[in-house]
């Protein structure tokens, strides 16, 4: 049996509890797995692992939940996500990317934070799929990330899902005090419409240079990303699809007003698509 190409997808975490709450986009990755072929092994690029001067790739056979955050309710704390690792995947990887020119390793004892299993909780919450996680490097910027997407694209052609695990938009200062105040449905101000609706146009587009330079030419890119690392597992996801991608919004709802949770899916422009 062929079994089906799957696309690289971008998932907007949100905030730890998103996994125990009543979102729309909690909703809707409870219902993704419908929407996919079922994947062999899952690879996460996540903001949450971050790494300088390189990628790190998880080769443990069994990797431990790490709850990385705190003061949030206690039921979340006893989340557990035992799904396994691929060692053999991880050191695949570590190697493809080293051939693209990237410093890379596979990386034992680490665990999965909460931008790999939170998301993973609610659209595969069997944990019956091994999963691979991958860092991203705070310094490294759209292009590097990019970079490292190209160097696992392929992979959805061999049943691996490629999820970059991140936030659309990701100002955790403005968003403070309506998380705080339990306030999750908040109008989104014009400062977050605009840099959101200027990305949304130039994925739709596929407009790779501008994407790279966003931070430059993106409408309060700085106001929606004071650091850009939750940005940067997109950049990942959009390699991952190929030089030329086509981009889809799957899911667009925000949390506490200023937190976007706009998720996309990449596949190979039709340009790109092999003959059969």
């Amino acid at each position: 049996m062929t079994r089906s190409a799957l696309p690289a997808l971008f998932i907007s975490h949100g905030s730890p509890d998103t996994v125990i709450a009543d979102t729309a986009a909690a909703a809707w990755m409870r219902g993704l797995a419908a929407d996919l072929p079922r994947p062999r092994a899952i690879v996460v690029a996540s903001a949450h692992f971050e790494v300088s001067g390189g990628v790190a790739v998880s080769a443990d056979p069994a990797p431990e939940t790490v709850h990385d955050f705190g003061g949030f309710a206690p039921e979340l704390y006893r989340i557990e996500y035992p799904a396994p690792g691929e060692p053999e995947l991880a050191r695949r990887i570590a190697g493809d990317l080293e051939a693209a020119g990237l410093a890379a390793r596979a990386l034992e004892k680490h665990g999965f934070d909460h931008g790999v299993w939170a998301p993973l909780k609610l659209i595969y919450p069997e944990a019956d799929i091994p999963v691979v996680a991958l860092s991203v490097d705070p310094n490294g910027g759209p292009e590097h990330h990019f970079r490292v997407g190209k160097a696992l694209a392929g992979l959805g052609r061999e049943g691996v899902l490629v999820i970059g695990s991140g936030s659309f938009t990701h100002n955790l200062r403005a968003a403070f005090p309506a998380l705080r105040a339990g306030r999750r449905h908040l109008d989104v101000p014009d400062w977050v419409s605009g840099f959101t609706g200027w990305m949304e146009a130039k994925l739709a587009d596929g407009a790779v240079d501008a994407l790279l330079d966003y931070r430059e030419r993106a409408p309060f890119a700085v106001e929606n990303h004071p650091t850009d690392e939750h940005l940067l597992p997109l950049y990942v996801a959009m390699g991952a699809a190929g030089e030329r991608f086509a981009a889809t919004r799957m899911h667009d709802s925000s949390d506490f007003g200023v937190l976007s949770m706009a998720m996309w899916r990449f596949e190979p422009a039709l340009a790109e698509t092999p003959a059969v």
